[in-house]
């Protein structure tokens, strides 16, 4: 259904006329203070894991919009533990972090592998240098960093409250935020356990609008992880790369990179 005929629906009407009138700039308070209760919240446990579905968007020359789902689990340990695997149609990607040594390893790719690189310090530590250094991105990291709030909301001009929705079966409060050159959603869970269930960023700066969308289908706050979980044994007849592989095992595969920023025909 066209966006046009959705927006002549009564109840869709409504709710865009609404925000159509709303403040363009300005922090709803209690946009606020979901956001900060929820950061709050995931800071203070100290052992987290979840389950996870993603889609990433690629706008083609053509502005055509193709859509790359992947699953994700993820363990934690804070303040310096966690495992994070993301598996894709184009790559299986693992992460393991000890405090002291992160290893990226990479299967069903053209180069398959692992990476390894001495990076004592904590988990947050860990997210900026792999980002900032290599432009690997660990599963849901901007959620679970120590100060979620301050990286959530570095570059929001504006928030909302927009209301409540229901993910998965499970009722949250919906807000909305806008950035200069991103706009997101999240979807907090109602109760005493603000727990993230979805997550969605808009790309403004790119034509079409592409979004990344994060639906977490699972949370575990009480369990301690296996201290296993963080310790890489690399198997079998496995060879240990060089940097370079890192840039190989994203989510999207290399040819529609490529496709997307018109280097092919």
């Amino acid at each position: 259904m066209a966006l046009s005929n959705v927006c002549r629906m009564g109840g869709m009407a409504t709710l865009v006329a609404v925000l159509a009138a709303a403040p363009t700039v300005a922090w709803a308070d209690d946009a606020a203070d979901i956001l900060k209760a929820m950061s709050q919240y995931l800071a203070n446990q100290e052992n987290l894991s979840l389950s996870f579905d993603s889609d990433v968007e690629v706008i083609t020359p053509e502005v055509q919009k193709i859509q790359f789902a992947s699953s994700s689990q993820l363990v934690m340990s804070r303040p310096d533990k966690i495992h994070a695997r993301r598996t894709g149609g184009y790559a299986d990607v693992e992460i393991v972090f000890d405090g002291k040594t992160v290893t990226v390893s990479g299967k069903n790719v053209k180069v398959t592998g692992y990476v390894q690189l001495d990076a004592a310090g904590s988990v947050d530590q860990l997210v900026d240098r792999l980002r900032d250094a290599y432009g690997i991105e660990i599963p849901g990291a901007d959620l679970l960093a120590s100060n979620a709030y301050e990286v959530l909301t570095s570059d929001v001009i504006s928030g909302a409250h927009i209301g409540r929705g229901v993910i998965d079966g499970v009722e949250c409060e919906h807000l909305a935020f806008r950035g200069r050159d991103t706009d997101w959603q999240i979807w907090v869970q109602v109760g005493d356990r603000p727990l993230p269930r979805k997550y969605v960023i808009t790309s403004k700066a790119v034509a079409g609008a592409p979004e990344y969308t994060v639906i977490i289908k699972e949370w575990k706050t009480d369990e301690r992880p296996n201290a296993n979980d963080f310790v890489f044994t690399p198997p079998a007849g496995v060879e240990k790369l060089d940097l370079k592989a890192l840039h190989s095992w994203d989510e999207i595969p290399p040819e529609t990179q490529a496709m997307a920023k018109g280097d092919q025909k």
